[in-house]
């Protein structure tokens, strides 16, 4: 699903209310409606929608009631700074990706694939401490990339006025562009691009040469 719409579809509280409900177990429509306090109608409604968007599936039992549950893991990220907005949905297809084999990772968190329940809590355990450690490597990660492009900012000479300098400066720092070619990097006008690569050309930050737009060091 895409982020933006995933965004808008979590912003009503009793659909935030219903998932929080069925990721503890299953539940059908009349437990649904007397644990959020909204009619079984609105609840239905609410259901279609969480439904339609995959987040969510239902079965029936033997005695023909109708159970929700969560479909699959889905993980949205938003980022709101200074320098930008960005959302980012991921829906993971396979729980076999053998994460310690990324760059500068080390995990220790493999399994002996025993059934024994002391081994799964321990298990469940590391992961559950993987996963806070990561949390607060992803707030740091986005507390550095700030400070980098206030620095970028400062040290060019520009003021921290829009990350679109440092996504220009950022693009060219490795060969020579055009300005049509930056203006598909960083998504924006041509025209727009051309005034800030004059503005940081008078700067000296950037040059114009006949192989394109380019850092002057």
């Amino acid at each position: 699903m895409d982020s933006a719409a995933l965004l808008d579809l979590l912003g009503n509280e009793n659909r935030r209310r219903i998932l929080r409900l069925l990721a503890r177990k299953p539940c059908y429509v009349t437990e649904i409606s007397d644990y959020i306090g909204v009619s079984p109608k609105a609840v239905i409604e609410h259901l279609r929608k969480l439904e339609e968007a995959g987040l969510i599936e239902s079965r029936i039992d033997d005695q023909r009631r109708k159970y929700f549950h969560i479909a699959r893991n889905v993980r949205l990220e938003v980022t709101v700074s200074p320098y930008g907005f960005a959302s980012k949905s991921a829906y993971p297809e396979n729980n076999s990706f053998d994460i310690t084999t990324c760059r500068h990772l080390t995990l220790d968190v493999t399994s002996d694939e025993t059934d024994e329940l002391e081994a799964l809590l321990g298990t469940l355990e590391d992961l559950e401490r993987l996963e806070n450690e990561l949390s607060l490597a992803q707030r740091w990660v986005q507390g550095r990339l700030c400070d980098v492009l206030d620095q970028i900012s400062e040290t060019a000479g520009i003021g921290p006025e829009s990350r679109i300098y440092a996504d220009v400066l950022a693009s060219v720092r490795t060969q020579p562009k055009s300005i049509g070619e930056l203006s598909t990097d960083v998504e924006a006008p041509r025209e727009v691009v051309a005034e800030l690569l004059e503005r940081m050309a008078d700067e000296g930050v950037v040059r114009r040469t006949e192989r394109g737009w380019e850092l002057t060091t």
